[in-house]
């Protein structure tokens, strides 16, 4: 018996890639106009939701800012400072909101009345009146304000910087 002769590497032939049986590219205008408008569908949710999270920049900043507050009011030595900050900080993203009244000379019940008319659920009775008095009050009456009431005024005060309401 003879021993079978095997090929070389250098004899082996690429295969030729078969052609489909159909055409990757649409037979009628038809599903061209589709993708078409598809694609200008796709460009303009993108576009809004690029302006819109441009628009919201304001809270993402105020959000970062109330986070670090809300961690001074674990130190003693920030709790008094972090209390101060709380109406200020409201107070500049009302400053923030397009298409608003100007909100910096609002105080007692129109500025209750504003942030009410702004925010998605309603807010504690006297809340800007406690805000007042965290900005307005001596350091002892500030620092006398019992602990859930501080946490509840925080949580209405980010609450509200989170959801109210800007028109568009």
């Amino acid at each position: 018996m003879t021993a079978p002769v095997l090929p070389g590497i250098d004899q082996l032939q690429e295969l030729p890639l078969v052609t489909p049986p159909f055409s990757y590219w649409p037979q009628t205008w038809g599903w061209l106009a589709l993708l078409l408008i598809i694609l200008l569908a796709v460009a303009a949710w993108t576009v809004r939701r690029w302006w819109r999270w441009q628009r919201d920049r304001y809270r993402r900043e105020a959000l970062q800012a109330f986070d670090r507050l809300a961690l001074d009011l674990a130190d003693p030595q920030r709790r008094l400072p972090a209390l101060r900050a709380l109406p200020t900080l409201l107070k500049r993203v009302a400053m923030s909101i397009t298409g608003a009244p100007p909100a910096a000379t609002l105080s007692g019940g129109q500025w209750q009345a504003f942030l009410a008319q702004r925010a998605a659920k309603p807010l504690p009775e006297q809340f800007a009146a406690r805000l007042h008095t965290l900005a307005y009050a001596p350091d002892a009456e500030v620092l006398a304000i019992p602990e859930d009431e501080v946490w509840a005024l925080f949580a209405a005060g980010r609450y509200w910087i989170e959801a109210h309401h800007v028109a568009v």
